[in-house]
């Protein structure tokens, strides 16, 4: 079919779409209630069969009609989705604790499939892959250097428990090319990246997501941190996007004493007297008089946002950091009859004392996906005072602490960017990629004199990072255009001599190491900290 007709086909019907259409179709779709025959006024449905009896050419069915449900959701708000069925797995895998491969994690480097490390006892690490190896073929198909990208590669090397892929991989310092049939298995996810002792006291905990095995993680790691002594707790939501509601409530309910409200939803068809409208911890929690830190930036969003906000309005933490991106609109996922799904907003999440969780927002989703940059732009992110709260979203807890609605949530102890000009020339050089860059290419030409170090405490004591590493950084950071003046320089040596160094220790010993190494300058967290040392 000729493309512009197609595209012309696509326009026409994304105008028709707009108002009365939306609630007709999507009944349908789920309940199977309408057809053409019994619902004359389905625009949907009529514009469908002038198509198949009228239109000059053959016609994608599936196609045109997927356009019309992922226009038909666009007009609702950033959150209601379209999930096709190729990607279904894609979207659901990574909140469900575990999905089926080969037990890999990679990236594409230089055209070519790289693999950063292998899971431990995992299928590929079983048979004798290794990090830093690349992988050539994948059957009898060449995947380096014709452009393959990340999700091709997903789908290649995923697969059902039990089935088999061979793959050719390339080793560092040798021609030869190993061949492996690897057996995929079941592998696990992990939702907390590290949880370790700050001092003797203090514990820290890293939380990346909300996932099916969440609150089994949580519980572990606290268990491991108590036997070590720990009295107080960090826990680090920043850049958590959220995930399962179940797990968010679970989670915070180990802070609170039973029956403590933790959210509740309400929507147009989800009042708040609905089944499972409001969210209560069921039991009295192992950690209710435990001090507790929460952090927290424009990253923490949604599940995240139910946690902090839940601990903040029950007087159970001091939250620290930043204001919480502001994702309250709660989707419900509905499989459709070909296995695709829609993701449809039914209600809104608010905080136990009332307080509406999302921002504002209007039909420009890049700019409200975008938001953070209009608080660097207002000055928010560099001062407190920046933000302006209207005294009709003024709360007031138990504690009398005072707490305003309006979207996100604002922490008690508010940490600023750093506005230091000398800082330029090392923002660039993070921000633009060139450190991560130059960490993995060292980490990787240099993997077997690194792994001589036997584990992460041992990297961090010996490990430094040479004049000679920072003048190579430079260089390559000139390369990209990045200059800075002496000054600058001399501000960025500094810090490099712990971010570069935390990300060849990620590469090597996984994020624990790279948390252990970078938090010693992670200004939120000595922030908390302090808060923390202030609590009896």
């Amino acid at each position: 079919m000729d493309q512009d007709n197609l595209k012309y086909l696509l326009n026409c019907l994304i105008i028709m779409l707009v108002g009365l259409i939306a609630g007709a179709y999507i009944e349908r779709k789920l309940n199977g209630r309408h057809s053409i025959s019994d619902n004359a006024d389905n625009k949907i449905e009529e514009v469908l069969g002038y198509i198949r009896s009228e239109y000059v050419d053959e016609v994608d069915e599936n196609k045109v009609e997927e356009a019309a449900v992922s226009a038909m959701l666009e007009e609702l708000d950033p959150h209601s989705q379209y999930v096709p069925k190729e990607e279904f797995d894609a979207v659901n895998d990574p909140l469900l604790g575990n999905f089926e491969g080969i037990g890999v994690a990679f990236r594409i480097e230089k055209d070519t499939v790289a693999i950063i490390n292998t899971i431990k006892g995992g299928p590929s690490e079983r048979i004798g892959i290794q990090d830093g190896d690349r992988i050539v073929y994948v059957g009898d198909s060449l995947i380096a250097g014709v452009g393959i990208k990340n999700d091709d590669v997903m789908r290649l090397l995923k697969g059902p428990k039990g089935t088999k892929v061979k793959v050719k991989v390339a080793r560092r310092d040798t021609d030869q090319l190993f061949e492996y049939t690897i057996k995929r298995d079941v592998i696990p996810t992990y939702s907390i990246n590290a949880s370790f002792m700050l001092d003797d006291n203090i514990g820290y905990i890293k939380l990346d997501k909300f996932s099916a095995t969440t609150y089994e993680e949580f519980v572990g790691a606290v268990r491991k941190l108590n036997k070590s002594g720990m009295k107080k707790l960090v826990l680090d939501l920043r850049d958590n996007a959220g995930g399962y509601l179940g797990a968010a409530v679970d989670l915070a309910g180990e802070f609170l004493p039973k029956g403590s409200l933790i959210v509740y939803t309400e929507g147009r068809n989800r009042p708040r007297q609905y089944i499972k409208a409001s969210y209560r911890s069921s039991l009295r929690g192992t950690l209710v008089d435990m001090p507790v830190a929460v952090l927290i930036d424009d990253g923490s969003a949604s599940a995240s946002e139910i946690v902090a906000g839940a601990l903040q309005d029950n007087d159970r933490s001091i939250t620290v950091g930043r204001r919480s991106f502001g994702k309250g609109l709660v989707q419900e996922q509905i499989m459709l009859n070909d296995n695709s799904a829609i993701r449809l907003t039914v209600a809104r999440y608010y905080t136990p004392l009332g307080r509406s969780i999302q921002k504002p927002f209007t039909d420009d989703r890049e700019k409200y996906y975008y938001e953070s940059l209009e608080r660097y732009d207002n000055g928010e992110l560099f001062n407190a005072d920046s933000i302006h709260f209207n005294d009709s979203l003024k709360y007031v807890t138990k504690k009398g602490k005072v707490l305003y609605g309006g979207g996100g949530i604002m922490p008690d102890v508010y940490v600023p960017l750093v506005d230091d000009s000398t800082l330029y020339f090392f923002n660039k050089i993070v921000n633009s990629g060139v450190m991560h860059q130059f960490a993995f290419d060292y980490s990787d030409s240099h993997r077997q004199q690194l792994l001589k170090y036997a584990d992460a405490r041992a990297f961090d004591k010996s490990f430094r990072v040479t004049d000679e590493m920072f003048a190579q950084l430079v260089d390559e950071a000139a390369k990209k255009k990045i200059e800075g003046t002496e000054v600058e320089k001399a501000a960025a040596r500094q810090k490099t001599n712990v971010l570069l160094k935390a990300y060849i220790g990620r590469n090597i010993f996984g994020d624990e190491c790279f948390y252990q190494l970078y938090l010693p300058i992670d200004d939120v967290l000595q922030r908390a900290v302090e808060e923390l040392e202030k609590e009896n």
